[in-house]
């Protein structure tokens, strides 16, 4: 093997694929990245056996060939060159041997056999869809999937098919986050499909805020998304997903909007002063006034106001501010739709997108919350 490649496109590339490099491997050709050289190309590839994830770029391929090589340290060397070209050449004893200018560096590796093969998903139902839209539908649900949670089919992200629309969902029993987008696809095509918390996570960091297409093949086991010259490939999560959706309330007593930007601030303000046995911020209604309270016997209190378009009878409510926070963070608009019936039962926050969010209630004293009661329904 014997490719030229450009320094800045190579750093990028393993940038890219780098994270998906198991820090801790099960077995050791999973610490590094397999390059291969051929067709003009230089293709990067790196799997944990989860999650894969293969990079194409242009080069100058003088003779075809492959070699998996540490991924740590080829990005650790590959960044702190300043020869705006490198030369990577193999010889058949497995040792890459990495030229720019007078420097010369030769670096142990695998053959390519020793490297697991990435999954292949032709033939798979695939749906197209602008890469801004794909990450705003991931990045809003992935916040709130369980990250630590015996539920195991709750660390991702869950997607739904149907009837040419896409809707994709993320809980951990304490809040969820619901969104769906319209999506090119054969209107027969149907299936449920669990994304893991990590591939989500690493799907985000791909996809960027334009209007190109990408595309997201979806197999009964698998998922792939194709970006340009990235590939990402995940094992889906396997078992039957929680009936969340009945947390969603259908009907609300009280509707009204919320200045998004100053809730925001004023939870940051009394979020201090919660206590670490029960993270509740007391939220009490009035007509035309919202108070948020909190009280923590090491720390004090805090108390803040603003004012809402509610009308009726004083209504007392608490809720995690940093849950809440989080779903603030994930809305749009100035102002946001907040939905309630009584203190027992979940809130519902809404924007101007297809978007909307639950947040399970807190009990309304200084015991711990009653995340056992609420949880249980999902």
């Amino acid at each position: 093997m014997k490719a030229v490649v450009s320094k800045n496109d190579l750093v990028a590339m393993i940038g890219k694929i780098q994270s998906v490099v198991a820090s801790k491997p099960a077995i050791p050709v999973l610490a590094n990245i397999l390059i291969e050289a051929m067709d003009d190309q230089v293709i990067l590839s790196a799997t944990d056996l989860t999650v894969s994830m293969r990079c194409y770029m242009e080069a100058k391929v003088v003779e075809e060939g492959a070699i998996s090589l540490p991924g740590r340290k080829l990005f650790q060397l590959i960044r702190e060159l300043t020869s705006p070209q490198i030369k990577i050449s193999v010889s058949t004893n497995e040792i890459a041997e990495i030229t720019t200018g007078t420097s010369v560096f030769k670096i142990n590796g695998m053959n390519k056999a020793e490297f697991p093969a990435l999954p292949d998903l032709i033939g798979s139902p695939e749906i197209q869809l602008p890469a801004s839209t794909l990450k705003e539908m991931l990045s809003k649900t992935a916040f709130s999937a369980a990250r630590e949670d015996s539920r195991y089919m709750l660390g991702g992200v869950h997607i739904t098919i149907a009837q040419q629309k896409a809707t994709f969902l993320g809980t951990d029993g304490k809040r969820l986050a619901k969104c769906s987008a319209a999506v090119a696809i054969d209107p027969s095509i149907h299936g449920q499909f669990v994304i893991p918390l990590k591939a989500v996570e690493e799907m985000i960091k791909l996809l960027d805020e334009s209007d190109a297409q990408v595309s997201l093949s979806l197999s009964p086991d698998k998922v792939a998304l194709e970006s340009g010259s990235q590939m990402l490939i995940a094992k889906l999560l396997s078992g039957q997903y929680p009936d969340v959706e009945r947390v969603i309330p259908a009907k609300l007593a009280h509707q009204f909007a919320v200045h998004r930007e100053e809730l925001m601030t004023l939870l940051r303000q009394v979020s201090p002063f919660t206590s670490e046995n029960s993270s509740s911020v007391r939220f009490s209604f009035e007509t035309g006034q919202l108070h948020l309270s909190a009280t923590s016997s090491e720390i004090g209190e805090g108390r803040v106001s603003m004012p809402v378009d509610f009308a009726g009878p004083r209504f007392d409510i608490a809720f995690n501010p940093f849950y809440f926070l989080d779903i603030l963070r994930h809305s749009k608009d100035e102002t946001v739709r907040f939905g309630l019936n009584d203190p027992h039962n979940p809130g519902l926050i809404t924007d101007s997108s297809q978007a909307l969010f639950v947040i399970m209630p807190m009990r309304l004293s200084d015991s711990p919350p009653a995340q056992k009661e609420t949880e249980a329904a999902v």
